[in-house]
């Protein structure tokens, strides 16, 4: 086969990356997290006190991998970044492993970390991840486990669930019975596509509980509903955490009551895209969580409409939000396709955490430069 010459770059950056210098060292003492936009997939940029960086995640593939590195470069070079010395890819579909071959051809990578082999293989995914093989065997290469540690510089990066297997021991502090396994009901299909409920990709999520100082943020990537109660039922395994990054992009085939309402948020971010996430199933949860004070969306919601989202100032992007109706748009009948979604090419806007050890933590909408601070203690 022959290889493309940005694939070759990025098999040299690679190898570069192995023994380039470490990360760089920054005044800052705060943890910051560039949530991008790339359009209904998954990409965050953490940067560490002391500069060291994770990527979890590189957006979609296809036509939209250069748009997608696009922006992810744009948050790398806004955070002074030269490398990076983690990338974690949580699972193998498109909108999350899609980007990372022309990614990696612009930046060196030092760490891939994943859940292991792919459990579902098809034609456009296999080239993607033979790509993947080849970038990894000339770096360091993990792969996860539930219940370990990915070794990170000023940051406890729990890995709560990995391949499908589940954290056995709560976490410090946690552990306390959860009031709301009484009233979860399974899924026997899935919500959203109307597909049986079984072991795809997104079971195998590299699902993680971060730690930094005081404050705690927990990101299960696209953790299904059914291993929510799993992972909560009939204990608390995580305890309470202070950020929630919405699973499956806000979608009602995660964030159930048993897991939002337990781990208590005080704030959510929903990475969705305008056509994808903010369901009105999944919206009545993630608003009605006991503790939350806001709501962030990367995207307007067409399938919330009006009537289940934030106000604007809390949006970052809002391409669509001219022709959003008071009422959800209907989601396809299950197992019909989708409409397509519109490309918002160029730049986008992310949402900002800058975390500090005392437990409070501020977030910024970079489209228009709104920022909240939430005090540490509440």
């Amino acid at each position: 086969m022959r290889l493309s010459t940005a694939f070759l770059s990025a098999l040299v950056l690679s190898v570069l990356s192995v023994v380039s210098p470490g990360a760089q060292t920054r005044t800052a003492k705060a943890l910051d997290i560039y949530v991008i936009d790339v359009e209904g997939g998954n990409a965050q940029l953490w940067v560490t006190p002391s500069g060291e960086s994770v990527l979890v995640d590189t957006g979609n593939g296809g036509a939209a991998a250069v748009r997608d590195a696009d922006r992810i470069m744009t948050a790398v070079k806004a955070a002074g970044l030269t490398q990076i010395d983690h990338l974690i890819t949580t699972h193998y579909h498109g909108d999350h492993v899609g980007g990372l071959s022309e990614l990696a051809a612009r930046i060196p990578i030092k760490e891939f970390i994943d859940h292991g082999a792919n459990v579902q293989p098809g034609p456009q995914i296999d080239p993607v991840l033979q790509q993947y093989a080849q970038l990894f065997a000339r770096a360091k290469h993990t792969i996860a486990k539930a219940g370990e540690r990915i070794s990170v510089r000023d940051l406890d990066w729990r890995i709560v669930s990995a391949a499908g297997q589940l954290l056995r021991t709560p976490l410090a502090g946690a552990g306390a019975p959860n009031p709301y396994c009484a009233g979860f009901k399974r899924h026997e299909v899935n919500p959203v596509s109307g597909g049986p409920v079984g072991s795809t990709e997104d079971e195998q999520s590299v699902a993680s509980h971060v730690t930094f100082g005081k404050f705690r943020l927990l990101y299960l990537a696209d953790f299904t509903w059914n291993q929510e109660f799993d992972l909560m039922c009939p204990s608390n395994r995580i305890g309470t955490v202070d950020l929630f990054v919405a699973s499956r992009h806000g979608q009602p085939s995660s964030n159930s009551e048993a897991l939002v309402n337990a781990v208590r948020p005080r704030v959510t971010i929903m990475n969705n895209g305008s056509r994808k996430g903010g369901q009105p199933a999944a919206m009545n949860i993630l608003l009605n969580s006991p503790r939350l004070e806001d709501l962030w969306q990367i995207h307007f919601a067409l399938l919330g409409g009006q009537e289940y989202t934030v106000p604007g100032i809390f949006i970052a992007n809002l391409e669509d939000a001219a022709t959003v109706p008071v009422a959800p748009t209907p989601a396809p009948a299950r197992g019909a396709p989708a409409a397509p979604v519109p490309q918002h090419d160029g730049p986008a806007h992310w949402i900002k955490v800058s975390a500090q050890t005392d437990g409070s933590f501020t977030l910024t909408n970079a489209r228009n430069g709104f920022s909240k601070t939430y005090r540490a203690g509440n």
